[in-house]
């Protein structure tokens, strides 16, 4: 049915919102970033630890309670803005949360991953708030006990769920970047 093709395709009335495609312009520059520094404590997870290789770990994977997030709604098949940037909002908290395993692991690298939950933060926030000037419906979330590590069995457990942790992520960030781009071309 045709007006199924335009249900994946909503927010086209914004396409010349020159407020919504600086928000876009901006937040596509600050999602970049954030992967760069992901990409930076993988190299320090690979050098250090040498865990360079997801294939080579994927069986002590099956042993891990790991965190993914999907961001189906994001996907160009199912595009739908406002859930795909609550989705968003939902999986950059996740991650803020996973990474005191990053700074347990690295802690030479604590200002870096500190810098990094600062900055998910801060595009939590630019998403929220272009939410609400765009009129959909958030969600506000309270505040996390940042005291509480998850436990791990072994260090070599800590350094691999270390290592997902980090692919994960930056794949949930290639996605959210992708949703971004894609809004942008609109």
């Amino acid at each position: 049915a045709p007006w199924q093709a335009l249900h994946g395709a909503p927010l086209m009335e914004l396409s010349g919102d020159q407020d919504f495609q600086l928000f876009l312009q901006r937040n596509l520059e600050f999602t970049r970033k954030i992967r760069g520094d992901v990409a930076a404590l993988q190299r320090v997870v690979c050098d250090t630890f040498q865990l360079c290789k997801e294939d080579e770990l994927q069986l002590v994977r099956q042993d891990l309670d790991i965190t993914h997030v999907p961001l189906e709604q994001c996907h160009k098949r199912t595009f739908q803005a406002e859930t795909c940037f609550s989705q968003i909002r939902a999986g950059l908290r996740v991650y803020q949360g996973s990474l005191a395993t990053i700074q347990a692991l690295l802690p030479v690298h604590a200002g870096l991953v500190e810098t990094l939950q600062l900055d998910m933060a801060n595009l939590s926030s630019n998403i929220q708030q272009q939410m609400e000037d765009l009129g959909l419906a958030t969600v506000t979330y309270p505040s996390e006990n940042q005291d509480s590590l998850p436990t791990f069995s072994t260090q070599f457990h800590q350094q691999v769920s270390g290592f997902f942790i980090l692919a994960n992520f930056q794949r949930f960030l290639e996605t959210a970047y992708r949703a971004l781009r894609h809004l942008a071309s609109l």
